[in-house]
């Protein structure tokens, strides 16, 4: 006997539910993934009932709301194994991942698994991380990236690049921009010294403390 297919939502129950995704996201991007479910069924414009509906737990919304920066994840990682010179490759990689994380906290709590209920990622990241592992091992074997590099290194790279949230959106990807560059340079085995991204200015609140 044939399973019967799943009803495809109304027009009105549709639009709810990517009410609530984008409310979600943008949630998420600013606060974090602490911000409460009846805050974003608020900021939808849906009550907490509508919500739960399309979404019964925080941790079914967080896989949702950042199922396409997943993609992009491995989009990334694949493109720098893909690249014939295995360090340009890493650098891309870097380079990619340090912007990917820098328009959601949320996000970068997420894959790092900082918060409960994102532990659907934990499958994702060690698949990007296995592949980060086969670049690195490509890149060492041409002497470009330092030996002792090991691919949990690029979590500590996104632990510290989590701090770029604290900078105003004004300044925020200048600053990754640098930072990613202070990494490469680095993890490269005789690092070059090329010029920096520009400086950013600190915010007053940090420059006063």
């Amino acid at each position: 006997m044939t399973e019967p297919l799943p009803h495809p939502l109304r027009s009105d129950a549709l639009d709810n539910r990517e009410r609530v995704l984008e409310a979600a996201r943008t949630l998420f991007a600013t606060e974090g993934l602490d911000v409460p479910m009846r805050e974003i069924a608020r900021h939808a414009g849906v009550g907490p009932a509508t919500l739960y509906r399309r979404f019964p737990t925080k941790r079914a919304l967080v896989a949702e709301a950042f199922a396409e920066e997943v993609r992009a994840c491995h989009a990334i990682v694949e493109e720098g194994l893909a690249d014939p010179d295995p360090w340009r490759g890493f650098r891309r990689v870097i380079e990619k991942t340090c912007d990917l994380h820098t328009h959601s906290l949320g996000f970068t709590e997420a894959f790092m698994e900082a918060y409960p209920d994102a532990m659907d990622f934990a499958t994702d990241r060690a698949r990007m991380l296995g592949s980060v592992a086969e670049l690195a091992r490509r890149a060492q074997k041409t002497g470009d990236l330092r030996p002792d590099f090991v691919p949990d290194d690029l979590i500590l790279v996104l632990m510290a690049h989590r701090g770029i949230h604290t900078t105003s959106t004004a300044t925020r990807q200048a600053a990754s921009r640098r930072f990613a560059a202070l990494m490469i340079q680095s993890f490269q085995t005789s690092p070059t010294r090329a010029p920096l991204p520009p400086a950013t200015r600190r915010p007053a609140s940090v420059r006063n403390t």
